[in-house]
């Protein structure tokens, strides 16, 4: 089960969340309404909406969307976000304990935001709520560090032991690039809890970042905004000032998995 005691970090960095924070590539989407056409008679919800990353592509479709997320500063700005939408509500609380109807929904989606929800209860509150023949999609993005800048990612990994392994005192790990096996066990997951048609794709992309835009991305990760204040933004700028000596740029490859599931 996922150590929930850090879902609160998330909603003190709003503003740096969206900026910085990653969408979703357009592929992906395609995917999904291909597995399941979506208009406007379709009634769908997001779990963990956060900043909107992934919102947009489905309001285009007309649905009528209902989001939830933990963070009332997410809601709030949200709801400011995509006003123009009346189809969009958002509600504030954990997924958990909002009542939903059972039956009544022909989509409900999460971007990198499930592994928050402990599995039993998430697959069967989502198995409940949807229609017969209704889809769950989940999705997450999974950054690797610079794979071609190996002086910048060794010192990288150095850093991380003095401040983030030592903090959370855990042993330093190496950094692995997510796989397409890790997919298709995560995909398969659907399976014990009822659902059929159990489908997965992955998406590439990479990202470039300044070492400044990089540090404030950090900020944004809940694991490290729960790092002791001092001690934080120490480790911050010793990232900082290793991406500015070694090139001044950081490249992050980005693996996005989707888990496509219908209920019978």
């Amino acid at each position: 089960m996922k150590n929930n005691s850090l879902i609160w970090t998330f909603d003190t960095v709003v503003d740096t969340y969206e900026k910085l924070r990653p969408g979703y590539v357009d592929e992906l989407y395609q995917t999904i309404f291909d597995y399941t056409p979506i208009n406007n008679k379709s009634r769908v919800v997001e779990i963990g909406i956060g900043g909107g990353q992934a919102t947009l592509p489905f309001l285009k479709t007309g649905c009528e969307l209902t989001a939830v997320d933990y963070g009332e500063n997410f809601c709030e700005l949200c709801c400011e976000k995509f006003k123009e939408y009346p189809n969009f509500s958002a509600v504030s609380g954990k997924f958990e304990d909002i009542k939903f109807d059972d039956n009544e929904y022909d989509l409900i989606y999460s971007a990198s935001a499930f592994h928050w929800i402990p599995e039993e209860l998430g697959y069967k509150k989502v198995y409940d709520m949807l229609k017969s023949g209704g889809v769950f999609a989940r999705f997450a993005n999974h950054p690797y560090r610079d794979k071609c800048n190996p002086a910048l990612s060794k010192e990288i990994d150095q850093i991380y032991a003095e401040y983030y392994y030592r903090y959370h005192n855990k042993k330093p790990e190496t950094p692995v690039e997510y796989s397409e096996t890790q997919a298709q066990n995560r995909a398969l997951i659907a399976e014990k809890y009822g659902f059929t048609d159990i489908q997965y794709k992955l998406f590439y992309r990479t990202r470039t970042f300044t070492a400044k835009e990089y540090k404030m991305l950090l900020g944004t990760y809940s694991d490290h905004i729960a790092i002791e204040e001092n001690m934080r933004n120490k480790f911050f700028a010793k990232i900082e000032d290793a991406i500015n000596r070694l090139g001044g740029e950081i490249t992050i490859y980005d693996t996005i998995d989707l888990q496509l599931a219908r209920k019978k």
